[in-house]
């Protein structure tokens, strides 16, 4: 009965600090995402040159899409492969789609 109850003891002590540090980066990420949200505005309103603050923001907007999937909406852990990949492959097709009519229209 002893081993029993040390395992459930241990199994909660695993589980509480698997969600302390899972809590802990969603903090840290939001605060990122903060920093690169008052970034943005910064560069915008300072009037900086167009051709250095577009690819700029297009980088910051990427890195909290990426905050956005793997931290807020839990991509990264097990048993979410299927939407993983689901959404890859719409990120794929669209990608592409973009791709194709850009290329219809040039040419």
């Amino acid at each position: 009965m002893s081993e029993n109850t040390n395992s459930t003891t241990t199994d909660l002590d695993y589980k509480k600090a698997k969600k302390k540090e899972e809590m802990k980066q969603q903090v840290v990420t939001f605060a990122l995402m903060i920093v690169f949200t008052i970034i943005a505005f910064t560069m915008v309103t300072a009037g900086l040159d167009k051709l250095f603050v577009i690819p700029i923001l297009i980088i910051l907007a990427v890195v909290q899409v990426g905050f956005q999937l793997y931290y807020f909406m839990h991509m990264s852990h097990k048993g979410h492969e299927m939407p993983s990949i689901m959404f890859y492959g719409g990120t794929a097709v669209a990608f592409l789609t973009v791709l194709t009519m850009l290329v219809l229209v040039w040419w």
